[in-house]
């Protein structure tokens, strides 16, 4: 697949399917994990999720660092999607949480976004570049590094290409799917360094036929 079709419309259409699918497979417990465990996460940490949609990756980065004892720093996400925002902002007005600033926002267009948004220490981005076009992805790499502080980090959890995911979600969902060489490819492409690949912890490695995690260095 080069490239998926209309990625807002399609999220709007099925925003309430994407959250009960997310739901059901734990998603969001195991990025809570994957992060409680992370050696990145420190207090005051400036953060940007790329692709927020309905708040899953910013949240539980979010319960992470209370967990653990530190204090969020600005977090900040934008989406594609106002569907997904609108899902994102009832959440935290439900839970009654400040501190969080979403935008509706094109990753392609980065220029877009507020000019202070940037100067990041952590970029996180979740099942969102596997709807660019392929021959984008390594555009879309670049722009979100020029948002990156000097030796910043970037994490991003995108869908592998394997027998589950190719019906699940480069089907249902639409999405381009990857193998690890092309990623890391991609990455060394967009100008990052150190790139690795991680795994989710135990009790949630049933993720890793879903996806890969990997963490590089600006």
């Amino acid at each position: 697949m080069n490239q998926t079709s209309d990625p807002a419309r399609l999220y709007t259409d099925r925003s309430q399917s994407y959250v009960r699918f997310v739901r059901f497979v734990g998603y969001p417990q195991g990025l809570r994990a994957y992060f409680l465990a992370s050696p990145l996460l420190r207090s005051g940490l400036r953060v940007l999720d790329a692709g927020c949609g309905t708040g899953i990756v910013t949240l539980a980065l979010r319960e992470a660092l209370l967990q653990r004892g530190f204090h969020p720093g600005p977090l900040q996400g934008f989406d594609l999607t106002p569907a997904m925002l609108d899902r994102f902002r009832q959440t935290l007005h439900t839970r009654e949480i400040e501190g969080i600033d979403v935008v509706q926002a094109d990753v392609l267009r980065l220029d877009r976004l507020p000019g202070a948004w940037n100067h990041y220490d952590l970029i996180v981005s979740a099942s969102m570049l596997e709807h660019l076009p392929q021959d984008r992805l390594v555009d879309a790499l670049a722009g979100l590094r020029g948002l990156l502080n000097h030796e910043a980090s970037f994490v991003v959890f995108i869908t592998r290409r394997n027998w589950l995911t190719r019906p699940l979600i480069g089907r249902w969902w639409e999405a381009n799917l990857y193998e690890a060489a092309e990623l890391e490819e991609c990455f060394r492409r967009a100008g990052f360094s150190n790139i690795g690949f991680r795994k989710f912890p135990i009790g949630f490695r049933y993720l890793a036929l879903w996806g890969h995690i990997v963490e590089a260095r600006r």
